[in-house]
């Protein structure tokens, strides 16, 4: 579900092109990505932080912290409750997805919040606290600890804490297939024999995500889709060109096909490329040589 409401959807979509949180290409030049494919931006969600340096700050710290797993929840809360009360713009994210959830859950049915390393911790701690509830921070390895919100003190997850039939509320920064949420999440959950029954993620790029999550009967709401009402809204605002549009509608409808097109029509951006700085010509190798565009 995209925010309905004009205002509040212009002020998150320049929020995303302010913090870089959604970048698009300049006219004419794709980005590459690691797979050896192009396209017309790219997401960092985390960067909704505040900045790109707030974000890779907090992400720095929760490395040298992650360790301490005695202290982890309580630790980066506090960090992230420091931000959320001087960061105007993380302070409207999180506002925004806190709304979002009271209309469309009834949060006295929820029982824990849960969120997974490392990018889901930068909004669903914070959620939590706001919200009264205790956070279930899971780790990449399906481990997971519980985060009182309310004596800020954390405990295993054991016969004395028990989650059995507890119901679980997940909060990520991105949905893009769900794959994270079919391999770790929702494993982790059931595990502890709890059950994830609805997520809400800031950004989803609609790539199918929904999908797979309504097959494991968990109701997705994000606070913003990509989509070409999205792009319009960019251009709308004055944050992209037309050209920029009509690359960014034909990504969205077919992304090969989008991409297969630019190149032919632009048959000198892989050679240049190709003679580019060191990321982007092993990028482009990697396309010749896989021949993802034949």
């Amino acid at each position: 579900m995209t925010l309905n409401f004009s205002e509040d959807r212009s002020k998150l979509v320049a929020l995303l092109f302010q913090t870089e949180a959604f970048q698009v290409c300049p006219q004419g030049e794709p980005f590459w990505y690691t797979s050896g494919t192009i396209g017309p931006y790219f997401i960092n969600t985390h960067y909704l932080y505040g900045s790109k340096g707030k974000a890779e700050e907090l992400l720095n710290f929760i490395e040298d912290v992650k360790g301490d797993k005695d202290h982890l929840s309580e630790l980066i809360f506090e960090k992230v409750l420091e931000n959320y009360d001087e960061n105007d713009i993380f302070h409207t994210v999180i506002d925004e997805l806190v709304d979002l959830i009271k209309k469309k859950e009834n949060i006295d049915s929820i029982d824990y919040i849960s969120g997974g390393e490392r990018r889901d911790w930068f909004f669903s701690i914070i959620v939590a606290y706001i919200l009264k509830k205790s956070h279930i921070t899971i780790f990449k390895d399906m481990a997971a600890i519980v985060w009182d919100s309310t004596t800020r003190k954390q405990f295993p997850i054991n016969h004395k804490h028990p989650l059995k039939d507890k119901k679980i509320l997940h909060i990520a920064d991105l949905v893009t297939e769900a794959s994270s949420y079919e391999r770790v999440w929702i494993p982790a959950i059931k595990k502890v024999e709890a059950k994830m029954i609805s997520t809400f993620v800031i950004i989803d790029r609609m790539q199918g995500g929904r999908e797979l999550l309504e097959n494991h009967n968990v109701h997705l709401s994000s606070l913003i889709d990509i989509d070409i009402s999205l792009f319009k809204s960019a251009l709308d605002l004055g944050l992209i060109g037309g050209e920029q549009l009509d690359m960014l509608k034909d990504y969205f409808v077919n992304p090969f096909e989008a991409m297969k097109k630019f190149l032919v029509n632009n048959p000198d951006f892989l050679e240049r490329s190709l003679k580019s700085n060191e990321k982007n010509k092993e990028r482009a190798e990697l396309c010749v040589r896989n021949k993802i565009y034949e």
